[in-house]
């Protein structure tokens, strides 16, 4: 399955449901096409990437995620193109043994995406304009933050 993709997402080809039965948590992040973005009226998007690097980066997250959290499943996909409002622009599935972990993983996966993977977010304006979105920027708080005690995850990718 492919890290990035032109066409929509699917959830179900990710949920891998049967796949884990030592797994009682699976966690789920869906990040959706808003209509509004710091008071301005959103009316479409495109993402771009460059997709070789943003496909191993994204490759390396979800291989980091499952041993830095010991969880057997993390499967992370990007949608790149025109999108609509309320499509799906980032899927996350994690499986672990505990809620805690899943949840965990899956954050800590979703964030590491918007920290290190080339992927630009232009928005268009319903006055005709547009901008490109600039991405999470890396915050000198991030470790202090109680989701992130497993290190910042820009810094893990870098060691890793």
């Amino acid at each position: 399955m492919a890290f990035l993709s032109h066409q929509p997402l699917s959830i179900d080809a990710l949920l891998e449901l049967g796949g884990h039965p030592e797994c009682g948590g699976l966690a789920l992040f869906v990040g959706t096409v808003r209509d509004e973005h710091l008071g301005r009226k959103v009316t479409d998007l495109t993402y771009t990437a460059h997709e070789a690097v943003a496909a191993r980066l994204i490759g390396e997250i979800e291989q980091r995620t499952r041993e830095k959290f010991s969880v057997p499943y993390c499967r992370i996909q990007h949608r790149l193109g025109k999108l609509a409002i309320g499509d799906l622009a980032i899927v996350c599935v994690v499986r672990a043994p505990h809620r805690a972990e899943a949840f965990e993983a899956c954050r800590w996966a979703v964030d590491a995406v918007k920290h290190d993977v080339p992927v630009w977010k232009e928005e268009f304006y319903a006055d005709g304009s547009s901008a490109f979105v600039e991405g999470c920027c890396i915050r000198d708080d991030f470790d202090d933050d109680p989701a992130h005690r497993h290190g910042h995850p820009h810094e893990d990718l870098k060691t890793a």
